[in-house]
């Protein structure tokens, strides 16, 4: 996907920060390039969202070379007080599949209740 990406309208049931953790939780060596592709988000905010989640201490990343490897604490609390005691792991959980998990998943059956 080249230059910015085509920005979703409408709400969504997850945050930027959540998705952008979740495609660091999938490959912790991805650029931010792709990370902002996968997420639909300008690299810029990605560079965002990645200093805060690390501000935070939800993620560090060491350099290796010209790439970063990101290390997410997974015993971290997650920040809402509706969510008080949910670690990321147990975020990260629900979110994490493979790709082809998703793919060979049931679509489910949409029916109109009368």
């Amino acid at each position: 996907m080249d230059g910015v990406p085509e920005p979703h309208t409408g709400w969504t049931f997850l945050t930027n920060h959540a998705r952008v953790l979740a495609a660091i939780a999938d490959d912790p060596s991805t650029r931010i390039r792709d990370i902002a592709a996968h997420c639909r988000l300008t690299e810029r905010a990605v560079q965002k969202i990645i200093a805060d989640l690390e501000r935070d201490g939800y993620l560090s990343h060491t350099r290796e070379g010209r790439s970063n490897n990101y290390r997410i604490d997974p015993s971290k609390i997650l920040r809402h007080p509706a969510e008080a005691g949910l670690t990321v792991a147990s975020l990260l959980a629900l979110l994490i599949q493979d790709e082809a998990d998703r793919s060979t998943l049931p679509h489910p059956q949409v029916t109109a209740e009368s």
